[in-house]
């Protein structure tokens, strides 16, 4: 595949503080850019980081044709450039097409677009511990028409900033007694933008009460478990690993799926399905609950501290007493940051 490219004239990387890197605000030298029109994918571009022009009928706007995903890059000691599970990012953003009635990227646009972007702006990776090259791909209808139907045209764009940590601490959560994500039969499993725009008021509401995130329902019953607003959720009763099953309203989280097969792989008990709330405080109240934490690409593994239910609080144990999640922090981050063996295949060399 022909990638068209065109190298910014001089980089901005003398410029980055890589020690002070705000999430998402700092961004590389270029982008990828490959339009859909007339049902079939254009020629793929490299171009230098900047604005883009639309019109002010731009469908994605109207009508909420917009996906994205998340996924990482690293170096190890020589200098290579890895990606953290691309094929699998791939699969769940066609998986997120498909819901939103949008065109599926065919693999090689993809890959062969990610590969060469991460490529040309390989030193912006961060080498300092916790640190990364975070990429966004993301794939928007692009019709200039004000009605109800599915676009024609779409872009599909890559764009990479270097980070540090999502999250600088353990976390204290509330559980959302009032407003819902998702429910099954909708766009919950998807990463719709749409979702995230949805899950902002409560969020601020439970900021503003000195929370830093929610749990959020099941929308049907309001006491399913299901996640916890950028990530997955598990708990830690007793040794045993528990996590909510995917039920079509929660997303297919692949940080999720590493840490479920670290655990099965290294003597780790794992139930996999349908958790109440209840459930949760009823083992709590027992002296079972020992650990909980979110999973996902942004915050890799975020500890929760404590979580708020209806007015009651719960703490659960002291970070550095928690056996079961930092032994899968560290056999997570050992692959890495390649201290460790990789058995999965999971580090996709560039």
């Amino acid at each position: 595949m022909q990638i068209q490219i065109q190298k910014i004239s001089q980089s901005r990387i003398s410029e980055v503080d890589f020690t002070n890197l705000p999430f998402g605000k700092i961004f590389t030298d270029h982008m990828f850019i490959c339009d859909y029109d007339n049902g079939q994918w254009q020629t793929p571009q490299i171009v230098p980081f900047g604005d883009i022009s639309f019109s002010p009928a731009l469908s994605a706007i109207h009508y909420g044709q917009s996906l994205f995903e998340g996924m990482k890059a690293h170096k190890d000691k020589d200098g290579n450039a890895f990606l953290f599970r691309p094929i699998d990012n791939w699969e769940r953003m066609n998986l997120s097409a498909y819901r939103m009635c949008m065109p599926e990227v065919p693999q090689d646009i993809y890959m062969e677009g990610l590969k060469a972007l991460v490529k040309m702006d390989k030193d912006w990776i961060p080498t300092i511990e916790g640190s990364s090259l975070y990429i966004r791909p993301f794939l928007f209808a692009t019709d200039e028409c004000v009605g109800v139907r599915p676009s024609d045209k779409y872009r599909f764009m890559i764009i990479c900033c270097p980070v540090n940590a999502f999250y600088a601490k353990a976390l204290k959560v509330k559980v959302e007694d009032v407003y819902v994500r998702a429910v099954e039969g909708g766009t919950g499993e998807a990463k719709s933008a749409g979702n995230y725009g949805g899950s902002m008021l409560p969020t601020k509401l439970a900021n503003q009460l000195g929370f830093d995130q929610i749990i959020w329902l099941d929308g049907r019953e309001r006491k399913y478990i299901e996640e916890s607003g950028t990530m997955n959720l598990f708990f830690v009763s007793e040794g045993k690993l528990l996590t909510p099953s995917l039920s079509g309203s929660i997303l297919h989280g692949y940080t999720r799926a590493s840490i479920l097969q670290l655990a099965k792989d290294n003597g780790v008990e794992v139930e996999e399905r349908r958790i109440t709330i209840d459930e949760i405080i009823d083992l709590h109240k027992n002296g079972k609950l020992q650990e909980g934490f979110g999973a996902g690409t942004a915050a890799t593994i975020v500890q929760i501290l404590s979580f708020d239910y209806l007015g009651n609080h719960y703490e659960l144990l002291p970070v550095e007493e928690r056996k079961v999640s930092l032994k899968l922090v560290k056999l997570l981050n050992d692959i890495k940051s390649f201290q460790s063996a990789d058995p999965y295949g999971w580090m996709y060399k560039i």
